[in-house]
């Protein structure tokens, strides 16, 4: 593996470990309200500073944007390590075993290097740019479904962002009459993993952070997959809304999802 890569590997191991043991303990993890359906606990700041400790130990010079506790060193545009120590913090507080860790390097606005973590399942999705992606250390692939008849679709509810929810409504209703199936699971790092992998078909959803969706991004481009905003722009880290899937099923959701957007409310 290319040498951040591994570095983020060691970094998403460290935190998986605190997740684990946290797990087994649910009883004693301390819960905090961020905001309406929006949680912190001591496990994802635990999680964050492991992973945060290792990589300035090894890139001392490089930016850090993690979820809890924001930005550290200089934004100039070099490099920049996006940080989801605990993806499915829901999920976690009910023993849901379906959480991800997500540790995304990105160099001015390429994205460079990708890790996703299974703590649970101790599934280890990894990508670096030009060298495609895999699944502990297998190459993978995203499913090469001809269209949305008979695909499973992954999915998430915009219950953080009440104003997308009209909009995000349209476009489900709207995916049902074209698609197999559909799964709303709780770790959008963990879903856009899955589709990289096969698993899923593809994914949309509305209303995200850079470090939900800045691991998975890469890791189902490097898998033969394509990922834009709901406009079919290369933006869906600065708007917040993905559309994720191999090239033919892409294209499908973005034909159906596409119509639906046109009353949604301005990315903020």
């Amino acid at each position: 593996m290319h040498p951040m890569v591994n570095i983020a590997v060691r970094a998403a191991r460290a935190a998986g470990d605190i997740v684990v043991r946290g797990i087994d303990r649910l009883d004693r993890v301390q819960v905090e309200s961020k905001g309406r359906y929006d949680f912190v606990c001591d496990v994802d700041r635990q999680a964050e500073a492991a992973i945060v400790q290792t990589l300035q130990r090894a890139y001392p010079d490089h930016a850090i944007l993690a979820e809890e506790s924001g930005t550290h060193g200089k934004h100039d545009g070099a490099y920049t390590w996006i940080i989801d120590p605990l993806d499915g913090t829901a999920n976690f507080l009910r023993g849901l075993p379906h959480i991800g860790i997500s540790i995304a390097l990105q160099k001015g606005d390429q994205l460079e290097a990708a890790v996703v973590y299974d703590p649970m399942r101790q599934e280890l999705f990894t990508a670096s740019r030009g060298d495609g992606a895999q699944l502990d250390g297998h190459r993978i692939r995203v499913a090469q479904r001809r269209g949305l008849e008979g695909a499973m679709i992954g999915t998430g509810f915009p219950f953080k962002k009440e104003r997308l929810m009209p909009a995000y409504l349209r476009m489900f209703t709207a995916m049902t009459g074209h698609v197999e199936d559909m799964r709303r699971a709780g770790s959008a790092a963990l879903d856009l993993a899955y589709v990289a992998a096969g698993r899923l078909d593809g994914y949309f959803e509305l209303g995200l952070r850079p470090w939900d969706v800045a691991g998975g991004t890469l890791l189902v481009r490097e898998a033969g997959g394509i990922v834009t905003d709901v406009e079919g722009e290369d933006r869906a880290l600065r708007t917040g809304h993905i559309v994720a899937g191999g090239p033919k099923v892409h294209s499908g959701l973005l034909h159906t999802i596409r119509p639906q957007a046109r009353e949604m409310p301005a990315a903020g």
